[in-house]
């Protein structure tokens, strides 16, 4: 299988990569000029495209002939990356191929999520602060998932909760909606997100699906799981 991953070079990104090496899989990485240089113990296993992942020609070229692409939602600047990126992504691979994005759990897919007060304030002064120094731009990032979701494509959307580092503890358990029981422990280990990310690829029953991901082995998913 030949996998295109942009955002490579992110934590997030370099932890896809080594599952997807993991797998045996094929994999060309996109990301920018600055940042190869994080991409350096996987130099000799992979393709490296270097540039802004809302570079159209850019992604035309990483995500031709790819089985599945893997693409995180970045939310910077004010210049639509996200929704640029998605687009591209949406508009340049093939017909069949897997695409799986990732993003937060502020991304509902049908209005129902219930968020917590505290969760709306934090979510309302972090976008206010990131326009007002034009670093962050959250509500293209619920533009590209807008995109996405009105996508005949086989795509999946991946919320993930709050991400702490650690050891793997195994494929994280997912719901339809934030609210749900199960989730309730909020932390998943970045490991892991990128495991379920890769995961999905392989996984016909996430195709348009928007899962919202938690820790296998935290204290909601043991008590809920099945």
């Amino acid at each position: 299988m030949k996998v295109c991953i942009v955002g490579a070079s992110g934590k997030l990104g370099r932890y896809m990569v080594q599952h997807a090496l993991d797998r045996g899989y094929e994999v060309v990485g996109v990301c920018r000029e600055k940042s190869v240089g994080k991409l350096d113990e996987f130099k000799d296993k992979m393709t490296i495209l270097p540039g802004s992942t809302n570079d159209r020609e850019l992604i035309k070229k990483a995500v031709e002939g790819c089985d599945g692409v893997l693409t995180v939602l970045v939310p910077w600047g004010i210049q639509q990356y996200s929704s640029g990126t998605a687009q591209a992504v949406l508009d340049f691979a093939k017909q069949d191929a897997r695409l799986i994005f990732s993003c937060g759990w502020h991304i509902t897919r049908d209005g129902k999520d219930a968020y917590s007060t505290f969760f709306k304030i934090m979510l309302s002064v972090f976008g206010s602060i990131g326009r007002l120094f034009r670093a962050v731009e959250l509500d293209d990032q619920v533009e590209a998932c807008d995109r996405i979701f009105k996508s005949d494509t086989k795509w999946t959307v991946v919320r993930g909760s709050d991400l702490e580092e650690g050891e793997s503890q195994g494929l994280p358990v997912w719901s339809h909606h934030v609210q749900d029981p199960i989730l309730e422990s909020n932390k998943t280990r970045r490991i892991d997100f990128a495991l379920f990310m890769v995961d999905a690829m392989v996984k016909d029953d996430l195709i348009q699906e928007a899962p919202a991901i938690v820790g296998c082995q935290t204290p909601s998913a043991l008590k809920h799981g099945s």
